[in-house]
């Protein structure tokens, strides 16, 4: 099977790389693919070396998979151009997660929604993935009413600029090339991505329409609190849950327990919580601090934590496509690389 990793060299298509190798994805043929400023370079994969070539060569070659990691605007150019030559592009930026005929996945949670004739399949958000994850076993069995959810969001969903800029802040550097209208280092910035007429931000909106279509419920009231943090091993979510029907927590943690790719921590009498520090480079959303609202009828509150470069966008997508090859939609071939 030949594979297009596009983005191949920023730090999302650094991380995929990294996540096809561990889980042994059936490549024969390797494609790292950048922008133009980047053709030429060399990158890794397996113990081997490669050319970063561009996307019309790429295209050219018509891969069966191409994993995108490479913004909105490229995704909503060549995506398309990929999925004409028969390419089967699994999309990690926002270009293609509202569009009515695009499947928007988790597979722990909707991969039903996915069909064999897909060809252009778009990974949600990293604050939605791991979000829709801690919801889908309690939606299904008490059906969510009202989200209130504050995110507190790992520096590196902006990307290296933004890491840059922590670096250079922590060693009392002049900032070269800031991702932030302020410091990250030592602060807490209320405001990831651009913000709209209506006072949200685009990454706020972002979890109401995404988590409303991944639960296929959009009857679902939610809002949004998201803020940016100077931490580097991945996101972290307060979630306040109203639901239809009254439940017992014993119940809630057993659903939480068994649901697939998530990990209960959840013991606040020996300190045992999820943190960034302990979920990075781990591929499972894990959840705790899980109590009742004790203002609110049938409501609960719970902290999601999860590596924002991994289940949040490398290995929910990697997983999509591994999916596809094990329902035979994928050629995959027996040689691997």
């Amino acid at each position: 099977m030949k594979v297009a990793v596009v983005g191949v060299t920023g730090m999302v298509g650094q991380v995929m790389c990294k996540v096809l190798e561990e889980r042994n994805f059936p490549i024969t043929e390797f494609l790292p693919v950048a922008s133009a400023r980047s053709v030429g370079k060399k990158v890794e994969y397996n113990g081997k070396e490669y050319t970063v070539i561009s996307m019309e060569d790429a295209i050219a070659q018509a891969p069966d998979l191409a994993i995108f990691s490479a913004g909105g605007g490229t995704a909503k150019t060549y995506a398309p151009q990929f999925a004409a030559v028969g390419t089967v592009v699994v999309d990690n930026s926002s270009a293609f997660r509202m569009d009515e005929d695009k499947p928007l996945i988790v597979p722990e949670v909707n991969i039903d929604a996915l069909k064999p004739t897909d060809k252009i399949i778009a990974n949600p958000n990293c604050s939605t993935i791991q979000l829709v994850v801690a919801l889908a076993p309690l939606h299904e069995h008490y059906g969510i009413d009202r989200l209130v959810i504050s995110t507190y969001q790992s520096m590196t969903g902006t990307g290296v600029q933004a890491v840059q800029q922590y670096n250079e802040e922590l060693e009392g550097k002049e900032v070269s090339n800031p991702a932030y209208p302020h410091p990250i280092f030592q602060n807490c910035l209320p405001h990831c991505d651009v913000f709209f007429d209506n006072g949200y931000t685009r990454e706020e909106l972002k979890l109401v329409g995404e988590t409303r279509k991944i639960l296929g419920d959009q009857s679902l009231r939610i809002t949004a609190t998201a803020v940016r943090v100077p931490v580097q091993g991945g996101h972290s979510e307060a979630v306040n849950v109203s639901m239809h029907k009254d439940f017992e927590l014993s119940e809630v943690r057993q659903l939480l327990s068994d649901m697939d790719g998530l990990v209960v921590v959840d013991n606040p009498a020996k300190n045992e919580y999820p943190m960034p520090l302990a979920a990075h480079n781990k591929d499972e959303v894990f959840v705790g601090r899980i109590r009742r609202d004790e203002s609110a009828p049938n409501a609960l509150n719970m902290w999601v934590v999860a590596d924002n470069l991994r289940k949040g966008a490398a290995t929910n997508a990697i997983q999509i496509a591994e999916y596809m090859v094990k329902k035979g939609w994928l050629n995959a071939k027996t040689e691997v690389l």
